[in-house]
């Protein structure tokens, strides 16, 4: 590992949901070969008194870094605790970092939420992936150090250019973990088939076509990481459901955004937003 690789961030709070993202985010750093940020954002308020923060960040700090040795006892993590508010200080850090990495919900969440607003709003202007840790699952705590429990990643894609983030990424990440399985999903509609130039009328002939665009959207990637293996699988109607459904079982579940509609609310499609927010493990959010 290179000093000039960025980082895997970790984003903790002291809740529950942050750890399990901790957690994560250091087996992940360790796959990678990456260096770990560990980051709390002390939050800016006229009521709390700046000195007690700093001493309240540290504890939670030096702590993170305990837990981080029993996780991932050779990663030697370092800390930061900027003064902002928690999402703009996690889309400013971003922008030299190769993954962001935070709970579902933090200490401020009602639990009647199933995503926090800290983190919608990162997953949604960060610069680079951001995954989203949904505690409370088996694989999220230490294993033996056999492998995975849940070994599928699973990838959510549009049948065109605009899917190239998601797929390098997951990828990448399937190939970090030897013995991933990579499940790749698509959806498509009569109308979807129709807009693309693809037959109108005859539902096995649109099929058969989702299933060709799929391999050619594929086969580049297939080339260049040989040991990752694939199933694609083409779903007539929404993909959500399949996603949502697969995040059961899966160790990952990729998603793309838009870039650019950040300032109008748009960065998040329906299917990220409702796979991000419906989603039962962790889910990764990658810039396209």
């Amino acid at each position: 590992m290179s000093g000039t690789e960025l980082p895997v961030i970790a984003a903790v709070d002291g809740s529950s949901h942050s750890m399990d993202a901790l957690d994560w985010a250091a087996r992940e750093a360790v796959a990678r070969d990456l260096p770990l940020l560990i980051v709390h954002v002390r939050q800016l308020s006229r009521r709390t008194d700046q000195e007690a923060q700093e001493q309240e960040a540290g504890e939670l700090l030096a702590s993170a870094v305990r837990r981080v040795a029993e996780t991932a006892p050779g990663l030697r993590p370092s800390t930061l605790a900027p003064l902002d508010f928690p999402s703009a200080a996690l889309v400013s850090l971003s922008r030299d970092a190769s993954l962001v990495v935070l709970g579902s919900r933090g200490l401020g969440g009602f639990r009647s939420l199933m995503l926090g607003s800290n983190s919608l709003a990162t997953a949604s202007m960060a610069k680079c992936p951001v995954v989203i840790v949904h505690g409370g699952r088996d694989d999220e705590k230490p294993g033996d150090g056999t492998g995975e429990v849940f070994p599928d990643i699973v990838a959510g894609v549009a049948a065109d250019e605009s899917s190239e983030g998601v797929l390098d990424f997951a990828f990448a990440t399937a190939a970090a973990h030897p013995g991933a399985r990579l499940r790749i999903v698509h959806g498509w509609t009569m109308f979807s088939s129709m807009l693309s130039g693809g037959p109108v009328f005859d539902r096995d002939a649109a099929a058969d076509a989702a299933e060709r665009s799929l391999a050619e959207l594929t086969a580049g990637w297939r080339t260049a990481y040989p040991q990752v293996e694939v199933m694609k699988e083409p779903v007539n109607g929404s993909a959500t459901r399949t996603l949502v459904t697969a995040s059961a079982t899966a160790s990952l579940t990729v998603v793309g955004r838009r870039r650019g509609g950040e300032s109008l609310g748009l960065g998040l499609s329906p299917v990220a937003h409702t796979t991000l927010t419906h989603a039962m493990g962790p889910v990764a959010v990658v810039p396209c």
